[in-house]
């Protein structure tokens, strides 16, 4: 069943990308401009969704339930400050190797600097205690951008579980409507809508450990 409009689209291809990659929790601080990443992440059966209201709770609960996994967890928050206080547990993720897939929600360009509440720069919002980070741009119903979200995803959270381990930030842009209202959507490919048809992450990143023996004897 196609989502409802571009928000809900891009929020299911995200939280499907990171459940191929790896991802067996979810924790979702509720917040308003975060709807469409938690109304994705309550529709996917794959995933245990747990609810947290404060967020520097919720990011140690999920610091909890990565190192008890072993599986990096995904975090959803609002936009504005709400991503700032999981800062001890991103801290406590890097020094420790534990991943994490920290997904911060966030307002439009048009509405950053502007007197809109709950808005603050949140870009590199954790520093170097991210191993990764990117910010994924507003939601375009569109082949190309489906495709290379899919693929920033895949490669989100392969990096948080490759060594070093480590959490990863995703900011999340959205424009209105946040609720699943309806709105028309153009054709896309299968490989947009639903990802790759084996089931793999769209992107496979490989770090073997050990040197490939033709390298070894050129270094001998």
């Amino acid at each position: 069943m196609m989502p409802a409009n571009r928000n809900a689209l891009w929020s299911a291809a995200l939280i499907d990308e990171l459940v191929r990659g790896g991802a067996t929790d979810a924790v979702v601080c509720p917040g308003s401009r975060s709807t469409p990443l938690a109304l994705a992440c309550a529709a996917e059966p794959r995933l245990r969704v747990w609810s947290v209201i404060d967020e520097r709770s919720a990011g140690f609960f999920a610091l909890g339930l990565a190192k008890a996994s072993g599986r990096p967890t995904v975090i959803v928050t609002t936009s504005g400050s709400a991503g700032a206080h999981l800062l001890p547990a991103v801290c406590e993720a890097a020094q420790s190797g534990t991943p994490l897939v920290v997904l911060t929600a966030d307002r439009p360009t048009e509405l950053q600097g502007f007197g809109a509440p709950q808005t603050m720069p949140q870009a590199h919002l954790y520093r170097d205690f991210a191993r990764f980070f990117t910010d994924l741009g507003i939601p375009e119903p569109t082949d190309d951008a489906l495709i290379h979200l899919r693929a920033v995803a895949a490669r989100a959270v392969q990096i948080a579980q490759t060594a070093p381990r480590g959490p990863v930030q995703l900011n999340v842009p959205f424009r209105e409507p946040l609720a699943p209202i309806p709105e028309p959507l153009p054709p896309l490919s299968l490989l947009a809508t639903d990802g790759r048809p084996d089931g793999a992450p769209f992107l496979l990143l490989s770090t073997p450990r050990q040197p490939d023996n033709a390298v070894l004897d050129r270094v001998a």
